[in-house]
C-alpha cells in the first residue's frame, strides 16, 4: 500500500543517478507493456538538454519526466515532454497529476508557450491523464516509431 501524501518534485540534471536508474526502469516497464517489447537503452534515452523533475515520496524516486525544447511552431516557443513515468506501486495517489502539473511549471519557467508530447496506446491511463488535464490530439510530430499518439497543450502565462 502506498502512502498517499504527497511526492515532493526534485529538479535534476540529466546526469543525476537518479534521473538514470529511473529511466531504466521507464525503460524495462515499457519493455513489458509494449507488444513487442521496446527495444532502446535507457541511456539513450536520457537528454543532455533536457530538464528533469523527480518525484520523491518517502526518500524513494518514485517517478521522473522531462522537458526539453523544440523548435516552435508559428513563433510558439515549444517544450516537449519526455519520458514521463510513474512507479506501478505508487500509481492511484495523483502523482502522476502531480508530476505532469510540475513539468508544465517547469517548461513555462524555461519560457515555453506550449508543451507536446508523444505516447503509445498501450499505455491507456498515460493518455487517459493527458486528456484529463486539458491536453488535445495533434497530428504526428516526430519519428518515434513507438509512438502511436500525439499531444499538445498551451500553457497559461505571459505571452
Amino acid at each position: 500500500m502506498v502512502d498517499r501524501s504527497p511526492a515532493a518534485l526534485v529538479r535534476a540534471e540529466h546526469d543525476d543517478p537518479r534521473v538514470v536508474a529511473a529511466v531504466r526502469r521507464y525503460v524495462a516497464e515499457l519493455d513489458e507493456r509494449f507488444p513487442g517489447g521496446f527495444a532502446v537503452a535507457a541511456s539513450d534515452l536520457v537528454d543532455p538538454g533536457g530538464h528533469y523533475l523527480l518525484a520523491v515520496l518517502d526518500d524513494r524516486v518514485v517517478g521522473v519526466g522531462g522537458v526539453r525544447a523544440l523548435p516552435g511552431t508559428d513563433g510558439v516557443p515549444t517544450a516537449e515532454v519526455k519520458r514521463m513515468w510513474v512507479d506501478a506501486t505508487a500509481r492511484g495517489a495523483g502523482l502522476g497529476r502531480l508530476l505532469l502539473g510540475g513539468l508544465e511549471q517547469l517548461a513555462l519557467d524555461l519560457g515555453h508557450r506550449r508543451v507536446l508530447f508523444d505516447t503509445h496506446l498501450a499505455l491507456g491511463e498515460a493518455v487517459a491523464l493527458y486528456e484529463r488535464s486539458g491536453y488535445e490530439r495533434v497530428e504526428r510530430y516526430n519519428d518515434n516509431p513507438y509512438a502511436q499518439a500525439f499531444f499538445a497543450k498551451d500553457l497559461a502565462g505571459p505571452a
